[in-house]
């Protein structure tokens, strides 16, 4: 698969995780407790690993923007 239709793919994955986790987090007393630990903390860990596979695709972008340049001496 390409880059950019994983990226394509993971980025609104990464959108609902999100939105899941705060709703979740701000609902935690309506829920039950099996609810909650598959909702927020199984989400939870989905959401790491989005969020690593992002960064992963993303590095090129984040080493040139984000990171400075080693000059040489």
């Amino acid at each position: 698969m390409k880059k950019n239709t994983m990226l394509k793919v993971i980025n609104p994955v990464l959108a609902v995780l999100i939105v899941t986790q705060a709703l979740s987090g701000l609902l935690r007393d309506q829920l039950s407790h099996e609810a909650f630990e598959v909702i927020h903390e199984g989400g939870g860990v989905v959401l790491v690993i989005a969020s690593i596979l992002h960064v992963i695709l993303n590095w090129p972008w984040v080493r040139t923007n984000l990171l400075p340049a080693k000059r040489p001496a």
